[in-house]
């Protein structure tokens, strides 16, 4: 018999991947630059120099099987240490290298915690707006997601919805901050009030409640905005990463799964980790990766670019007219749609070789998203083509 659940996720297409393929279409028609293309979240900006010479080096250095081989089930030494050293630094923390799996991509991490955190059945809670991609992730761990709905004045979130959705069944509580779609990063009192609101929950209901801290975007952060290193504030995190973003990796899906040293079981949760490895058949990140982070941890692209976009948008945006949290972090932004429907919204926006991703798919009908990853100059080039959109809106 044929999986039941994959045969039904192929009713639900993936809307993203849609929409950019036909703007490769259309460029193919047109031409490059007369489309506009904010539908995804690809890094515009290349990698480090320091990517490229590391890589180069452990080839010259390192013997074929070292560079080559499969890497140990919990992850190469090197790698390890380097980001648990990152984190202390950087975050006040005090994370050992047998806190942190490596993993394939954020995704890869995703993966493990929710299958070490929760059993089939069980139940994780999240907030809207919220990555697409959460709803496969755990239906294939067997579990069942309810989406909080958005607090869309602030983008933070809705205690009393949380509340309403909190009972025993619940194991975890999966966030993302900075936030894809929204741009809007968490503030501190805002996880701090989660943090307490779990710890009054874990007691209630006589067991742990784990906090998954989903962080692809963690190192794009704009001026003046208030991000906390949510491992901080609860014991029972376990932290989610990626270098897709951080260092204009996505194609080489490497990242961690970091465990709190405080965390309930943690030492168990980490051992767990190899299993579930063998029970999706992903063993092991790719040694070369794992290589190059042990090298290079804590180096970044220059993310600087998309912070010139965000108030590039943001400012041209606010002032013809549309209504938009203004984004703390990630290359991403959410305005409201001009009109309540934001698939027709966003629909009508192709025609104009506009292409922009409609907030029905995270959990937040009547917003669109727009992946400004793109070079500053077609963010310019587009501006007065998101001026006509809402002017025809107006009419």
């Amino acid at each position: 018999m044929r999986n039941k659940i994959a045969e039904k996720m192929l009713e639900k297409k993936d809307m993203i991947f849609e929409i950019f393929e036909f703007s490769q279409k259309r460029i193919r028609e047109v031409g490059e630059e007369n489309v506009y293309d904010f539908s995804l979240g690809n890094p515009s900006v290349p990698s480090p120099d320091s990517v490229s010479e590391t890589i180069h080096l452990l080839l010259d250095e390192l013997k074929p099987l070292e560079l080559h081989g499969y890497s140990p089930g919990k992850g190469i030494a090197d790698m390890k240490n380097a980001v648990a050293m990152h984190l202390n630094q950087k975050m006040g923390a005090h994370y050992g290298p047998e806190h942190i799996f490596p993993t394939l991509g954020a995704a890869g991490a995703l993966a493990h915690a929710l299958r070490t955190a929760a059993n089939p059945g069980e139940e994780i809670v999240t907030f809207a707006p919220c990555f697409s991609e959460y709803e496969p992730y755990t239906a294939g761990a067997g579990l069942k997601l309810t989406i909080v709905p958005a607090d869309t004045e602030h983008f933070q979130i809705d205690f009393e919805a949380f509340d309403a959705v909190m009972n025993p069944n619940v194991a975890a509580v999966l966030v993302n901050s900075p936030n894809n779609p929204s741009g809007v990063v968490y503030s501190t009192e805002t996880i701090m009030t989660l943090a307490r609101k779990m710890r009054e929950k874990e007691t209630e209901y006589g067991h742990p409640i784990y906090l998954i801290s989903d962080e692809p975007y963690r190192d794009i952060i704009f001026k003046g905005t208030d991000s906390p290193y949510i491992a901080n504030y609860y014991d029972n995190t376990l932290t989610c990463y990626s270098y897709s973003k951080s260092l204009s990796l996505p194609g080489e899906r490497i990242g961690y799964l970091a465990v709190s040293p405080e965390c309930e079981d943690g030492e168990m949760i980490m051992a767990m980790c190899s299993q579930v490895s063998r029970m999706i058949g992903m063993n092991g990140a790719p040694s070369l990766m794992q290589r190059l982070i042990g090298r290079i941890e804590g180096q970044t692209a220059d993310l600087s670019v998309y912070e010139t976009n965000k108030n590039l948008l943001y400012d041209a945006l606010t002032s013809y007219g549309y209504s938009c949290v203004e984004p703390g972090g990630t290359f991403y932004m959410f305005p409201r749609s001009p009109i309540p429907d934001s698939m027709k919204f966003c629909h009508d926006a192709m025609k104009e070789d506009l292409m922009l991703v409609p907030g029905d798919i995270f959990g937040c009908p009547g917003h669109f998203r727009i992946a400004y990853c793109v070079p500053t100059q077609k963010v310019k080039k587009a501006l007065p083509v998101f001026r006509k959109m809402i002017e025809c809106c107006q009419e």
